[in-house]
């Protein structure tokens, strides 16, 4: 069998370095373009292309999906299945025809809910109990493709965006081998999805990590488990940018206005919500490391005080 890979971060490289230790042909792989670093002449690569490389693998990293010169050199590769993780970008029509046997897309959520560019942390922000990965027979159409498999996995109480992300991409990468020789050897079947249930996730912003402390604790708290990584969670306080590395919950909290920092000691920072208050035990001001609430209360408490 041979595959071109599709896809960009580390979710996905994982997927293409388990495909290679299986013994998989794998002729191309195909990932978002190197991303020049705002200083110097460095560029950094995507995950994918960094474990392409690594693996000695075929690599185009094309501006334009429809560019004359790109579609030549996939057209002239022999293709059984186009295999595509969270790429980035919608694949034109004729990509869809490339492969002799189908086109297989990776989605981290179960099918039709949260279509889109965000199913792990639209999960993690809903407070939904479980998730999974649904693998489907592509169309020209956003995640409407027929269902070739689905796998459920739960979601603890502890998961964040980094952590869910890595269990889910695990699941993938140690049942893609299994779909595909199922496809192979014609020894599947094709589910339709009920588009009347489905559901949307839209594409997370750098803005979206904002946290709005007249929210509930809980929502709060999903929110940061959703964002973690990136874009991160931040809070605007005395026209300051600090974001927010590690928080839980104070439920027995004294009365104030939401958005209030209720009181500021070496255990944290403590800030009225809708309902109790949000502790921040780990934070980082603008150009400076993470630091505990204990060296912020060392090094902070005037700035914390109230005006």
């Amino acid at each position: 069998m041979n595959i071109a890979f599709v896809g960009s971060p580390q979710i996905s490289a994982k997927i293409l370095e388990k495909l290679h230790k299986d013994g998989f042909n794998i002729p191309l792989v195909i990932s978002q373009p190197d991303k020049r670093k705002k200083r110097g002449q460095s560029v950094d690569l995507s995950e994918v292309s960094t474990m392409a490389l690594s693996l000695g693998l075929n690599t185009l990293k094309p501006l334009d999906l429809n560019d004359s010169a790109f579609r030549k050199k996939v057209e002239a590769i022999d293709i059984d299945f186009l295999v595509v993780s969270a790429y980035g970008k919608i694949l034109p029509g004729w990509m869809l025809n490339v492969a002799h046997k189908m086109c297989i897309n990776i989605h981290y959520s179960l099918l039709p809910k949260y279509r889109g560019a965000s199913p792990i942390q639209t999960s993690l922000i809903n407070g939904d109990s479980e998730t999974g990965i649904s693998f489907i027979k592509m169309n020209e159409k956003m995640d409407e493709g027929d269902l070739i498999k689905t796998l459920v996995l739960d979601i603890k109480k502890t998961d964040d965006k980094i952590s869910l992300e890595n269990r889910l991409s695990t699941l993938a990468a140690n049942n893609i081998a299994g779909v595909l020789n199922s496809v192979n050897i014609n020894s599947f079947n094709l589910n339709k999805q009920n588009h009347k249930d489905a559901s949307y996730c839209i594409k997370v912003n750098k803005s979206d990590g904002r946290i709005d402390f007249s929210d509930s604790s809980n929502n709060i708290i999903n929110k940061f488990r959703a964002y973690k990584g990136w874009p991160g969670s931040y809070f605007l306080y005395k026209d300051t940018v600090i974001k927010i590395h590690e928080m839980h919950e104070l439920k027995d909290a004294e009365s104030g206005i939401s958005g209030e920092i209720i009181n500021f000691d070496s255990n944290g920072v403590v800030v009225k919500t809708s309902d109790t208050a949000i502790v921040i035990t780990h934070l980082q001001f603008p150009n400076k490391k993470i630091i505990s609430a204990q060296d912020a209360n060392n090094s902070y408490s005037d700035f914390f005080l109230k005006s």
